[in-house]
């Protein structure tokens, strides 16, 4: 009797899934309420730090991440970066000056330094090269759904319960996602693996930075900027349109619903269709949500918006991944995954920093903060037109290593 067909997708693919949503949720549960915790605090005008600070020690910690993935193991990379949401959420609680919730956000920052980093190579290894899209957009809406219940559920927790409660809640989320990657095999070869030292946080120059991989990251980089403005003033903006209390959170539900609804389809598309041509419409769509919110004049317009960038997102999030992949050699695919998280970091960094100071807590200049993140979408949608479209052959697929664990045996 024959053999049944492999399945594409192991047991170890979607308890990663699983891990990845957990993480998420952690610390998305926290953003609609830290805006509001830090004014109490008395540090109202460092709203924009909120995102920023944190972005900023994800960014610097991606080039540590990348080259322990690539050495020490995925795994690892992704337990350290669990155990700091773990710790981090644990003591919100107990920063009670504005110094120590902004230093709190800047340590809070190396969670998605280094598990986002470990899970995509980790993915990477164990799906087939024809499905690598695909398999993206599946993880990506595991995230997505933790970025769309955290919300919701994170301010439904402070105004039910306490916002200390809320912050434990983040805790105890991460704890599970560290869990759940306890029962998973690394797939890192025996033969690239070593002993962890501190020799190996020392990093060459050629070890920040994967060149091969620097379209995908600039792509990246201008793309996400939006998203790091837009989390810094929508909660502000949403109050202003009389969107309060439970409430607060619909643009984050309404962004998320959509993005999900795309990204099942929207990796597999561009494993048929080219990473480039997908990502020429995805951009397209985050300039036609980006020109809605710089207008939206109401409830209905500023929700439809909401809709129109989730789908942007969710058409762009996956090919960005699968395109990084595409473009990075097998034994450097830690850096090079990392080296698009930078790109990342750096973008929703900015995004923050510059929406916060340019908001300044006045509402005229919403549109102002708006209307740059759309600049810098257009600036990728020309990049993006001066490319050569790469079809549905993935570029690393000639230079494959030899099979690593499959997807049956990583469980």
């Amino acid at each position: 009797m024959a053999s049944s067909a492999p399945r594409t997708y192991s047991v170890g693919f979607w308890l990663m899934c699983l891990s990845s949503f957990l993480f998420f949720l952690s610390f998305n549960l926290l953003l609609p309420e830290l805006p509001d915790h830090l004014t109490r605090l008395g540090g109202g005008e460092y709203k924009g730090y909120i995102i920023a600070l944190f972005t900023l020690t994800a960014a610097i910690s991606r080039p540590f991440s990348g080259k322990l993935a690539d050495t020490v193991g995925r795994i690892p990379v992704m337990v350290f970066g669990s155990l700091v949401c773990f710790v981090c959420g644990f003591f919100y609680p107990w920063a009670l000056t504005v110094t120590g919730f902004l230093t709190l956000r800047l340590l809070h920052g190396f969670s998605t330094g280094f598990k986002p980093t470990g899970t995509a190579a980790f993915i990477a290894d164990i799906v087939p090269v024809d499905r690598r899209g695909e398999a993206m957009g599946l993880l990506g809406v595991t995230g997505a759904l933790g970025m769309a219940f955290g919300p919701a559920f994170g301010s439904w927790l402070a105004q039910t319960f306490s916002l200390n409660t809320m912050f434990y809640w983040s805790s105890a989320t991460a704890l599970l996602s560290l869990l759940v990657q306890g029962t998973l095999t690394e797939t890192l070869p025996k033969a690239q693996r070593q002993r962890f030292s501190l020799s190996l946080l020392k990093l060459k120059w050629n070890e920040v930075l994967e060149p091969a991989v620097l379209p995908a990251a600039l792509v990246t980089g201008l793309c996400l900027f939006p998203y790091g403005a837009v989390l810094t003033v929508v909660p502000d903006q949403s109050r202003l349109l009389g969107l309060d209390g439970p409430t607060k959170g619909l643009f984050y539900v309404f962004f998320t619903v959509a993005s999900l609804a795309i990204r099942l389809l929207a990796g597999k598309v561009s494993d048929v269709h080219g990473r480039v041509p997908v990502l020429r419409w995805s951009t397209l769509i985050l300039a036609a949500g980006l020109a809605l919110l710089v207008w939206s004049p109401s409830v209905g317009w500023f929700l439809a918006a909401a809709v129109v960038f989730g789908v942007g997102a969710g058409l762009n999030s996956p090919s960005l991944y699968a395109w990084t992949i595409d473009l990075s050699h097998p034994e450097h695919r830690g850096r090079a995954v990392a080296t698009m998280y930078i790109a990342l970091e750096v973008g929703i960094g900015l995004g923050a920093l510059l929406a916060g100071w340019i908001f300044s807590n006045l509402p005229a200049r919403l549109p102002y903060v708006h209307g740059l993140s759309l600049l810098c979408v257009l600036v990728a949608v020309a990049y993006l037109f001066s490319l050569k479209a790469s079809g549905p052959v993935p570029v690393s697929a000639a230079h494959e290593p030899a099979p690593q664990p499959s997807a049956e045996e990583v469980v």
